[in-house]
């Protein structure tokens, strides 16, 4: 799951949760001391649920498919790729838009760490979590985000699978949300 999707998941939550959600992929090690705690618990909860979509059926299945070079790296556009999925299907719901505002308006206001502060103001600026609705706009996403890799650019190398095995993900996709969406209603399973 990418930004969107972590952001529908615990939209109920506070903004520290939800900002610790939000910027968790740029935090590294289990040390979270320099968080309030409800973010560190936000940081927490994401790290969560990624580890339990990236062991999820859909997702090992989906990664088999994409192509042998790039499997190593299928995993962050398959991300990404979710949030083109849930923005298509939820485009311009109340309870989307609240979303969107409510994590721009955190985006805006606190700082990123240092392995997200470049990107973050291009997100909020480039209105990436409305973009993500249109699935041209997410594979140069992707693109974009191989170009801060080292090497050559993996991700924009899968662009090609993710076109043709576009109806494959989105089946993917309707198996693997509302299985998430169970999983979490089971807050013995994911505390917050």
């Amino acid at each position: 799951m990418n930004f969107l999707a972590h952001a529908w998941l615990v939209s109920a939550g506070s903004d520290d949760f939800l900002y610790g959600n939000l910027i968790a992929d740029g935090v590294k090690g289990r040390d979270l001391s320099d968080w309030s705690t409800a973010t560190a618990l936000g940081i927490r909860h994401h790290r969560r649920v990624d580890a339990w979509v990236d062991s999820h059926p859909s997702v090992i299945n989906a990664r088999r498919r994409a192509p042998a070079g790039q499997r190593r790296y299928a995993g962050i556009a398959l991300d990404m790729v979710w949030d083109h999925f849930l923005a298509r299907d939820t485009a311009g719901q109340a309870h989307q838009e609240a979303i969107i505002e409510r994590c721009y308006r955190l985006l805006s206001t606190r700082n990123a760490p240092n392995r997200l502060a470049g990107m973050m103001p291009i997100l909020v600026e480039q209105d990436w979590l409305r973009g993500y609705a249109d699935f041209a706009f997410t594979c140069r996403a992707v693109a974009g985000i191989g170009q801060r890799l080292s090497g050559p650019n993996q991700l924009a190398a899968l662009v090609p699978w993710l076109y043709d095995d576009y109806h494959a993900l989105e089946g993917d996709f309707q198996t693997l949300w509302p299985a998430l969406m169970a999983e979490l209603s089971h807050q013995d399973r994911f505390p917050s």
